[in-house]
């Protein structure tokens, strides 16, 4: 079995088991002085070190080196911007990752549009939807996937999975795979409408070009939701991409 960290659960699983740490002033004033950039950047987007500076309180050195950590952990992106005669100037934005740091109503929003969507219009329509986002993210990385066998292409399905959200896990068992989604980023939406479980299984499907077979399930009570994928004696040492039609 292969499994990838993809969201740090190991680093922080061995500091709990070290024990509570108390936070010192200092790094109480760091992460202080690091909201209040990223809380800048929600209400102002596009924003230059010197006025980020003001903003915050701080100098601009100071808000220069919070800035380059926030890059580094995916928080916050810049770019160019030209403004006349001279070297142009760094503009500061939020990216997705840092705009999710903060409160949303996306999941009462998501939820609404849903229930809106099964009421107007037939199951087979929304269902329909679900495996075309599926289709569309797949379409994403044909080329990526083109050539691989079997357990490459799980390894991949594994770090994609990742981006979306997902924590997965997946091992041999006998001639074939379970596939383990440990944690889902649709759960609360699929607690109301388990129609949207269509685009992850629709998803591994098409990217292991196999079907894949839901065996658990997190909604009916059991610890995490698993895939079982049977490949072929053929298809074990190469997977033909021309049947996923992506």
């Amino acid at each position: 079995m292969t499994c990838y960290d993809w969201h740090g659960i190991l680093p922080a699983c061995k500091l709990a088991a070290s024990g509570p740490r108390a936070v010192t002033e200092q790094e109480h004033q760091l992460n202080s002085t690091r909201d209040r950039i990223l809380q800048t950047l929600l209400r102002q987007p596009r924003r230059t070190i010197n006025e980020l500076a003001e903003a915050v309180g701080i100098n601009p050195i100071s808000v220069r080196h919070h800035l380059t950590n926030l890059q580094v952990e995916g928080l916050v992106t810049s770019e160019e911007e030209r403004h006349g005669v001279g070297r142009p100037r760094l503009l500061y934005a939020l990216t997705q990752a840092g705009m999710e740091r903060f409160p949303t109503r996306y999941l009462q929003l998501t939820t609404r549009l849903l229930s809106q969507m099964k009421e107007t219009m037939p199951v087979a329509v929304v269902s329909g939807l679900f495996k075309q986002v599926a289709e569309d993210l797949a379409s994403e990385y044909a080329d990526q996937v083109r050539g691989l066998g079997m357990e490459e292409r799980l390894d991949f399905v594994q770090r994609m999975l990742a981006e979306q959200g997902f924590t997965v896990e997946w091992e041999k068992k006998g001639e074939g795979y379970e596939i383990h989604e440990v944690s889902c980023p649709y759960y609360q939406i699929g607690v109301n409408h388990p129609e949207v479980c269509a685009v992850d299984q629709a998803l591994i499907s098409k990217m292991l070009a196999l079907p894949a077979e839901k065996v658990q399930c997190v909604l009916n009570g059991n610890a995490h939701c698993t895939y079982l994928v049977q490949p072929a004696p053929a298809a074990a040492a190469n997977v033909l991409v021309q049947d996923t039609r992506i």
